[in-house]
């Protein structure tokens, strides 16, 4: 029977600030193995014989990051798996995804074909006990189950909603509990942590959600049926029409169905499980040293112990302090109690009030024709380094309040600037007046690299009018 790994892939991670931006959220972090937590979910749900395909449900803004890292990574075992992806113009909670995602494998996979629902931004560390719960799962999901996967409580987590079960018998699903609540629970034996992943067939899920959340299933396959369609070889995309997605009742797929239900299993399992929600869960998987002290990065450290440095570029000192979390960017740095590190989230929402751009974006951006780094921001002047990859196009687009001025430092670049095209080589440069349609295009045989001058009274990104874009951005 088919297996179909569905990958959510939302939110913004604001716990993990200043790593994770709603431009780069949680899972685009990079692990100390090099991998993201996105890739690490891609390569667990592929690890299995009876995969088609994998289905990434993301923001629409994500899909060139996202299949950046899936190329990264695809093939490398000698088989290339297809990717699909479910592309929402904002979020809508998980009831609608997992919802648009069953109506997909129904029309291309039919109804008995199992769905394996997986979050971008979980780990998972033993995968031998992952397969063996999943081959559980997939059975109960074969004689008609909707099934979640239930984890071993490790301790009275008050982070997590649990499951009250027996064997594989759901009784009752029970939200985050205080805890003196969670204690009780984790000390009777009959509890799991509510993992958020789950098994069941197409046809099943449709079914059940026709019963409990009929609205959620027909506006959904109504939305789906007006989306824009792209089909390549090994390649899908859907991009949910905004109008009609907006209409989507914003809903769970706990709530709107498998507590509703009375035909839900569990299977426990023990598999290394971790949704890592701070910095202090992701520093626990950094090994640590004699004095409790665990360093991501360059440090000099003197009488400092139980600390977690995180600094990608940077040398870090520390003096005669305990118990803290720094986390070094080139353009934030966050500085935190270990015991508080759940509290990042509420200077990210302070960041994205002021409208700051440290909430959004880092200072390097990835785009779908390269890559730009800000090197300098000031009132009336941004200096940025820019990469297009071979063969990237810039979208044919004018900015109404800036100018710009381009110097090539390596490669050949074809500029269209009005009426004018001209083709500029290293050491060249010329200058884009506001209001002047243009395009940069990279027709070397080598990665084009530019430092662009941007001058002008507001230098916003919004600050920007496409006409035409080959990665179909308009």
């Amino acid at each position: 029977m088919k297996l179909i790994p569905v990958i959510m892939s939302g939110g913004a991670g604001s716990r993990l600030w200043p790593v994770s931006r709603e431009q780069h959220p949680k899972p685009f972090i990079r692990l100390s193995d090099g991998k993201s937590m996105l890739q690490h979910a891609w390569l667990r749900g592929t690890a299995f014989s009876n995969v088609p395909e994998v289905i990434t449900v993301t923001n629409r803004e994500l899909f060139f990051k996202t299949e950046d890292d899936y190329q990264e990574i695809n093939g490398k075992s000698g088989q290339l798996i297809n990717n699909s992806y479910i592309l929402e113009p904002f979020g809508r909670n998980t009831a609608p995804a997992v919802t648009a995602a069953a109506l997909r494998v129904t029309e291309e996979h039919g109804e008995d074909a199992l769905l394996l629902v997986l979050a971008a931004d979980h780990l998972i560390a033993d995968q031998a006990a992952f397969s063996h719960a999943v081959a559980q799962a997939s059975d109960l999901a074969s004689e008609g189950k909707l099934v979640t996967f239930g984890i071993q409580p490790e301790g009275p987590e008050t982070g997590y909603g649990y499951i009250e079960s027996e064997g594989n018998s759901v009784l009752r699903f029970v939200e985050k509990p205080t805890l003196e609540k969670a204690k009780s629970y984790v000390e009777s034996g009959h509890y799991l942590w509510n993992s958020g992943m789950f098994c069941f067939s197409a046809g099943t899920l449709i079914k059940e959600m026709e019963k409990y959340a009929s609205e959620i299933l027909a506006s959904t396959r109504t939305c789906l049926e007006q989306s824009k369609k792209a089909i390549g070889e090994g390649f899908t995309q859907i991009q949910l029409n905004a109008e009609l997605f907006a209409k989507v009742p914003d809903d769970s797929i706990d709530y709107a169905v498998m507590e509703k239900s009375d035909n839900v299993a569990v299977v426990p399992c023990d598999i290394g499980w971790s949704d890592i929600g701070s910095w202090s869960a992701l520093g626990d998987l950094t090994e640590v040293n004699e004095d409790g002290n665990r360093i991501d990065g360059e440090a000099l450290l003197h009488q400092v112990t139980n600390c977690y440095i995180k600094s990608d570029k940077r040398v870090v000192g520390m003096v005669g302090v305990d118990n803290l979390i720094i986390v070094d960017t080139p353009d934030a740095l966050l500085v935190a109690d270990r015991d508080s590190s759940q509290n990042v989230k509420h200077l990210y929402a302070q960041l994205k009030v002021q409208g700051h751009d440290a909430y959004k974006f880092h200072n390097s951006v990835k785009r779908p024709w390269g890559s730009y780094t800000v090197l300098d921001n000031c009132k009336n002047f941004k200096i940025k380094r820019i990469e297009v990859k071979l063969g990237g196009i810039l979208s044919l687009q004018l900015h109404k309040q800036r100018c710009e001025h381009w110097v090539v430092v390596n490669g050949e670049a074809k500029v269209t600037n009005d009426d004018q095209e001209l083709f500029i080589k290293t050491n060249e440069s010329t200058y884009i007046q506001a209001g002047h349609k243009h395009r940069l295009e990279n027709v070397g045989k080598t990665v084009l690299v530019m430092i662009e001058v941007q001058t002008g009274d507001y230098l916003g990104e919004d600050d920007i009018i496409r006409f035409e874009d080959h990665y179909g951005r308009i």
